[in-house]
């Protein structure tokens, strides 16, 4: 569901998914890839998390502490408590990761996020094990489960891609999309997807920078063999800002089913003069006050083929591809 909002609360990403889907290994990624964000990830139990050990500073009862200014919280039966602990610290976190574990229902933690005013729900990802999703959502024990879990995501990442061929990828796209129409779907392997579509990222704006997708990368320890079958394309727009706009109808337009977009962040100027950010995650988004001295301009990320941008920023003027 869109969600506008003026203030800028704490993000808050929920990661869902069955029992042995690669919700530990995103975690880690995102952990291993944090660049200096300084992220809190909520576990309901320490015993289903294995963070790398070389993550890891210290412990000290139910908090973690990481590399990188980033921590691990268990946060046992209560979620909120928890989620306003981590709100109230001295150097609060940039953005919070629940990991929900692999029979509940992230989208009823996503709607608990909003009797929290101090924060605000980023997005829900989904992760499913591409090779065993169709067979486990037959299961008259796990079928509610998993479609609930996936109904409930704003992205859904079909992951162990490479265990698979193309055909079944796309087979399996098509049964979730009859779930999930709203969903942005995206095959990945070893849960390797760029922080900045998981997360509320500040985008980079070098002219030379690389795109900040590399979804087929392998971890040096993987064991299984990558099939090259599965390889998805992604794409990296950026969008100059040239005159004001209408931050919502902007946000609106970007993440309308007719664009499919997966992720956009940037910074545009109303035409009050105020500065907004506006963030795009799957169909949702939220336009909030920019910070002071950005400069406008927005990041967009897509499957390559998969998207329309040049016909939905044709409607306003002084946005165009940079």
């Amino acid at each position: 569901m869109p969600e506008h909002t003026t203030t800028s609360p704490l993000p808050v990403t929920v990661i869902g998914g069955y029992l042995g889907a690669g919700k530990t290994t995103l975690i880690n990624h995102l952990l291993n890839n944090a660049n200096g964000m300084r992220l809190a990830i909520l576990v309901n139990d320490f015993g289903d998390l294995a963070i790398d050990a070389a993550l890891i500073e210290s412990q000290e009862g139910d908090v973690i502490s990481l590399s990188g200014g980033c921590i691990c919280c268990s946060y046992g039966n209560d979620l909120q408590a928890a989620l306003m602990d981590t709100n109230k610290m001295p150097d609060p976190p940039d953005h919070v990761v629940i990991e929900s574990s692999g029979v509940a229902l992230p989208g009823a933690i996503g709607s608990a996020l909003t009797l929290i005013r101090a924060m605000r729900l980023h997005g829900i990802v989904t992760l499913a094990d591409v090779s065993t999703l169709q067979q486990h959502a037959t299961d008259k024990y796990l079928a509610d489960t998993i479609e609930r879990q996936l109904r409930d995501a704003d992205i859904i990442v079909l992951n162990k891609s490479d265990l698979v061929c193309a055909s079944e990828i796309d087979a399996v796209t098509t049964w979730v999309t009859t779930i999930n129409a709203n969903a942005r779907v995206v095959p990945t392997t070893y849960a390797t997807i760029a922080n900045m579509v998981v997360l509320d990222e500040q985008p980079q704006t070098s002219a030379d920078e690389q795109s900040p997708l590399a979804l087929n990368q392998q971890p040096q320890n993987a064991v299984r063999q990558n099939n090259d079958n599965h390889t998805q394309h992604f794409k990296t727009i950026k969008l100059a800002a040239t005159q004001p706009v209408d931050s919502a109808k902007l946000a609106t337009a970007l993440a309308s089913d007719k664009c499919g977009l997966l992720r956009a962040k940037g910074f545009v100027q109303n035409q009050s003069g105020n500065l907004h950010t506006i963030q795009v995650v799957g169909r949702r988004w939220a336009v909030t006050d920019a910070p002071t001295g950005v400069d406008c301009g927005l990041v967009c990320i897509g499957r390559d083929g998969q998207w329309q941008i040049e016909e939905i920023i044709a409607g306003f003027d002084g946005i165009s591809i940079a």
